[in-house]
């Protein structure tokens, strides 16, 4: 799969994004790291670097179909902060702290897996 696609440009945009937050706004994600770990700035940063990474191989024909791997295996280790965040009903301004929408990220997670593993295969 050497061609970028609208679809991957618009996947490693995300990623990026998601990444940088994870700097700019480190409490928020500190906040549903799941209380049992340890160094939860830590792990905000590491899961940053690796979104952000992965984003930008994406965009690298060479680099792709394991970026988008490391991106797939990213999303299943960060799951079990959406179920932490969801169970323990954490507040957030806006939307985020609505209890369907902390919910509701759950299955959204699938989507998005399916999406990164779709550029793990080589055309």
């Amino acid at each position: 799969m050497t061609k970028l696609t609208a679809g991957c440009a618009a996947l490693a945009t995300l990623f990026v994004g998601a990444g940088l937050t994870h700097f700019l706004r480190p409490e928020m994600y500190e906040r549903i790291v799941p209380p049992m770990l340890p160094a939860p700035r830590a792990i905000v940063y590491v899961s940053g670097v690796a979104e952000i990474a992965g984003g930008l191989g994406l965009l690298i024909p060479a680099t792709r179909r394991a970026a988008a791997g490391g991106l797939v295996l990213l999303l299943i280790c960060v799951f079990p902060a959406n179920i932490y965040m969801a169970v323990a009903h954490l507040p957030f301004p806006g939307i985020a702290g609505e209890r369907w929408a902390q919910w509701l990220r759950l299955p959204l997670q699938l989507p998005l897996i399916w999406w990164a593993s779709h550029y793990t295969k080589s055309n």
